[in-house]
């Protein structure tokens, strides 16, 4: 039996299929195997096969034909048959579409009510018609001066529209409740604490106690403004104060070695600003009593002539006189662990007392004339200075807990280590005494600020003869 088959093999050069013809033969035990008439199936390309037996070479007469393969057509969106699914998936997507923007008007909606809310509560705090409208005009500090020397900044109604004019700089700093911008209004740096939108009650305290009368003082941050900048989306809470370019005295002493002048300098102008906020004042416009609560290095600022500002009232407690009440703020924030007081951390102080606040507030002092104390250079010839240390650096982790303090400042009644070099220094010997008594664990032998700043202002003036 002979045989001819043909392939379709596709030519690249034509683009096109072309058909291939083989010829053989089979011996008659073999011709069972042959299919004949017709193609085979499966293959990759189209085949056929046709036989012949009748005459020798019978196969070069056969001309076999093997089928064409069919090409499917593209699919068509506008066929009848896909008809269906085009009409669900723009029902779909525009069903989608309408219940996001649904949701988004929704939230804008919302947020625009929580920032109507606090501009109401804002000026509910401080109501406009109390306050003249001005033009604004001259240096920043003659501003303040002229307008405002009870203490409170920039009349309200300039500070609802500062936040429009400021220039944000860069970044300067970063902590738990808010961060803290280098800005410019009107050609003048000035500092913008941003708070965070969790922080919104400790932004009411801090403006509510600058905005205190009689409260400005040459050792208390100077505040220009505060204000609410928002949208319909994001709100940000606006704090601006006086720009100190050395920043708080934590970071000052990092990089910065203190002589017994400095040392002396920057005690006493801190005990200076926690006396005026712990005295009240009398009067017609009289300033009640302030307590800080939350007195540490990185909440005091240092100025360009050498001496410090106490910053961060978001802590603050007023006490209210004429009622007797002390006016504690609506936060479950707290003071900073390491600084905390023993009563503080035992809870046996009496949060009706403000008395005991302000104890508080001088412990905490304690501290930080350690801090400072410690890069107090001494000698005459091989000057010798600690290296900067927190307090109870050497005691408890550099985040401590509750606990760890508690355990170390009541149970084991451990207080920072006096140097035996501060003996050598007349200066540095003050400092250690009234230290140790602002530190002791009864509250009520704890010098007051008043005490503490009469203390160094004597030792200023004996200084000063000396040295004449």
């Amino acid at each position: 039996m002979c045989f001819t088959s043909v392939e379709a093999f596709y030519d690249d050069r034509l683009g096109s299929e072309v058909p291939v013809y083989t010829y053989g033969c089979l011996p008659a035990d073999e011709r069972g195997f042959m299919q004949c008439k017709g193609h085979l199936v499966p293959h990759e390309t189209s085949k056929s096969i046709q036989c012949c037996s009748d005459k020798d070479l019978c196969n070069l007469d056969l001309k076999p034909i093997y089928p064409q393969r069919p090409t499917p057509e593209s699919p068509s969106f506008s066929s009848p048959e896909s008809l269906p699914f085009t009409i669900l998936l723009t029902s779909v997507t525009f069903c989608l579409t309408l219940v996001l923007l649904i949701v988004a008007f929704v939230f804008l909606k919302n947020r625009r009510k929580e920032v109507q809310r606090k501009f109401g509560l804002y000026a509910k705090n401080y109501p406009p018609e109390k306050y003249p409208n001005m033009e604004i005009h001259g240096p920043l500090a003659n501003l303040i001066e002229q307008s405002s020397g009870s203490g409170s900044g920039l009349p309200i109604l300039v500070q609802r529209t500062i936040s429009k004019q400021i220039q944000m700089i860069h970044s300067v700093g970063k902590g738990r409740y808010g961060e803290v911008w280098l800005a410019r209004w009107r050609g003048e740096k000035v500092a913008v604490k941003v708070f965070f939108t969790t922080e919104e009650q400790s932004w009411f305290r801090e403006t509510e106690i600058y905005q205190t009368v009689l409260m400005r003082h040459e050792n208390i941050l100077g505040f220009i403004a505060a204000d609410i900048k928002g949208t319909g989306s994001w709100t940000q809470m606006l704090l601006i104060t006086e720009f100190h370019e050395n920043g708080s005295l934590y970071d000052y002493l990092q990089d910065h070695c203190l002589d017994v002048n400095s040392l002396l300098t920057m005690a006493q102008s801190i005990a200076s600003g926690l006396s005026h906020l712990h005295t009240e004042i009398f009067g017609t416009s009289g300033k009640p009593a302030i307590a800080h609560r939350d007195i540490k290095s990185k909440n005091i600022l240092v100025k360009r002539n050498g001496e410090c500002c106490i910053a961060d009232f978001g802590l603050a407690v007023k006490f209210l006189s004429d009622t007797n009440e002390i006016d504690v703020p609506p936060t479950i924030r707290s003071g900073t662990r390491r600084y905390m007081s023993p009563e503080l951390l035992d809870k046996s102080i009496n949060m009706n007392d403000f008395n005991a606040h302000k104890m508080t507030d001088m412990y905490a002092f304690s501290l930080v004339l350690w801090e400072m104390s410690r890069r107090c250079i001494t000698g005459d010839k091989l000057k010798v200075a600690d290296d900067y240390a927190v307090p109870y650096y050497d005691c408890v982790p550099s985040d401590p807990s509750f606990e760890d303090m508690q355990h170390v400042v009541c149970v084991k009644n451990i207080r920072p280590q006096i140097s035996l070099r501060w003996d050598s220094e007349e200066i540095l010997q003050t400092m250690s005494k009234v230290m140790q008594e602002c530190w002791h664990s009864n509250p009520a032998v704890r010098l007051t600020a008043l005490r503490v700043k009469k203390t160094l202002s004597k030792l200023v003036t004996d200084t000063s003869i000396k040295i004449v």
